[in-house]
């Protein structure tokens, strides 16, 4: 059906997210809360403290070149910034956001909105129906190439009763509506003519959020500061430093110096590091993601032919790469859902599963083979070869576009590996400028797979799918999609999902390389972060700096 726009996150309960979600965000962040008094972190409102110092949490950081929550996929700072209508809770469930509620009426397939009173922007200007009217209309333009438009292609109507009050009429019945609303709310007085890729708001970026923008130093760091008039109360911690720390191993050593306080997802052999439980505190779950590789399957590519893309499959040995490389912080993959969640991990059959001797007879099958005695099997002249693209910010995913690349030479495949900045892997993969693209991806949102089971493999028909830039397309699971979209029963969500992902395996459409432990590392001066199986750092009113 549609992809997800991984945005803002913020509960009722809850102050402030601070790892992104996705497609999502795929590097980790990490923390570090500093504060001169000890005793103003407790559950007092900070407005009452008296002659206290200002508390500073920094954190490791991808880097940005713009904060632009309706253009781009996701942006882990919009959390901190923006708010949607609707947002997550600490079990990934929607909830309540800048709306306070919401009615739904069957017949016509309208959602209505009754937004909070007395909300403010960041410039202290009102809040209204009117800013979520322009943001979604702004998605929608085709004209302003925004990616997260085929979340809002059911929407037919868009009506503002009064300033807090909107309503949504849809075409059709669409499940996953309320979890597209948690998109980020933009400012129409600051935006309305202007340019929404290239404005320069998006270097300045005022929100409804818990921290207002103070400082950008390109490269280096974002600053932001409380904002004391938040509507879900002030938050703790005074200052939010965005310290761009693009590499794991860095991260890990800046945990050791103290320059950095908590860390998300470090490095399985870094783990040994921070084994003294006098300095630190680990914790680590069943993630809800995966790590995967999507094929480029378009006439014309090497993985046109299916025998082809089962026979790289089966060169994989994907279960000792999880095993012996990543020391068993990973499951070695099969199926599009993790074990970690009910949608048939233990029912599903993976007919590709390592098998060198299969994979050079399928090879052959499709009339690949040495002929020149260079080690790599051709055909009409040319070699067999393969771009993959990955990122080295999260440290798997080197680790992976690696074996694969040693694994698949043993059947006469050529692997050249391309190693790309973060930001420019999405386009990448929209414009499918590649034969193998590695991401780890979130595939639960709001507690379902519909976001994530589609956007990759769901047919992109004139660009209403655009992250499916890879060109596979398959009517029956398209059929399905088209099902789950208007499919309410969570028995029958489940199968419609079971059977699309058999339709994948059995396509060898994808490689799941496996799905990830996630582990979070925290000096013993923090006390209360929690870990959560969605993978979120989640930074909630009760985190403080732990009592001497």
């Amino acid at each position: 059906m549609k992809k997800k726009m991984v945005a803002v996150l913020l509960a009722a309960g809850l102050v402030i997210s601070l790892a992104a979600c996705g497609g999502t965000s795929e590097t980790g962040n990490t923390a570090d809360v500093k504060t001169g008094n000890e005793e103003t972190a407790d559950d007092e409102p900070a407005e009452e403290a008296e002659n206290t110092e200002e508390s500073t949490l920094t954190y490791g950081s991808g880097d940005y070149t713009r904060i632009n929550p309706a253009m781009d996929e996701h942006c882990e700072i919009n959390v901190l910034l923006f708010n949607g209508l609707t947002a997550h809770d600490a079990d990934d469930q929607v909830v309540p956001g800048l709306a306070e509620s919401w009615d739904y009426d069957e017949d016509t397939y309208t959602y209505t909105f009754h937004i909070r009173d007395g909300i403010k922007w960041h410039d202290g200007e009102p809040f209204t129906a009117d800013d979520v009217k322009f943001t979604i209309e702004a998605i929608m333009d085709p004209d302003n190439g925004s990616e997260n438009a085929p979340n809002y292609e059911d929407v037919q109507e868009i009506t503002v009763t009064d300033d807090q009050t909107i309503a949504f009429k849809l075409a059709e019945p669409n499940v996953a509506f309320l979890e597209y609303m948690t998109i980020a709310i933009l400012p129409k007085h600051l935006l309305e003519g202007e340019d929404m890729q290239e404005s320069d708001f998006f270097r300045h970026p005022v929100g409804t959020g818990p921290y207002k923008l103070e400082s950008w130093d390109a490269g280096q760091s974002i600053v932001m500061t409380k904002n004391e008039d938040y509507y879900l109360g002030s938050p703790k911690i005074d200052k939010v430093i965005f310290k761009i720390v693009e590499d794991d191993n860095t991260q890990a050593v800046q945990l050791q110096s103290g320059e950095i306080d908590m860390a998300i997802n470090i490095a399985p052999g870094d783990m040994s590091l921070f084994s003294n439980k006098d300095k630190y505190n680990i914790s680590a779950i069943a993630s809800l993601r995966d790590v995967l590789a999507r094929m480029n399957v378009k006439e014309g590519k090497p993985m046109y032919d299916k025998r082809v893309r089962e026979a790289l499959l089966s060169s994989l040995d994907r279960e000792t790469y999880c095993k012996v490389l990543l020391k068993d912080t990973f499951t070695s993959g099969g199926p599009l859902m993790p074990p970690s969640v009910d949608y048939g991990f233990d029912q599903l059959k993976d007919p590709n599963t390592y098998n060198v001797e299969r994979a050079k007879k399928l090879l052959e099958e499709a009339g690949w083979k040495d002929t020149n005695g260079d080690g790599y099997v051709d055909k009409e002249g040319k070699n067999l070869e393969m771009d993959f693209i990955f990122y080295s910010g999260r440290a798997e995913l080197p680790l992976f576009a690696e074996a694969t690349q040693s694994d698949a030479k043993k059947v006469g495949i050529k692997v050249n590996l391309k190693n790309v900045d973060y930001n420019v892997l999405d386009g990448i993969g929209v414009r499918g400028e590649y034969d193998l693209l590695i991401s780890n991806i979130l595939t639960l949102q709001a507690g379902d797979p519909e976001v994530f089971i589609n956007q990759y493999w769901k047919t992109n028909v004139n660009g209403n799918n655009p992250q499916n830039g890879s060109g596979y397309s398959n009517p029956a699971y398209d059929a399905l999609s088209d099902k789950l979209a208007v499919e309410f029963d969570p028995a029958k969500r489940r199968q419609l999902v079971i059977d699309m992902q058999k339709i994948i395996l059995d396509d060898a459409a994808t490689i799941i390389f496996g799905y990830p432990q996630t582990n979070m590392i925290s000096n013993t001066s923090i006390a209360n972060a929690e870990i959560l199986p969605c993978d979120y750092y989640w930074l909630t009113k009760e985190i403080k700096p732990a009592q001497k």
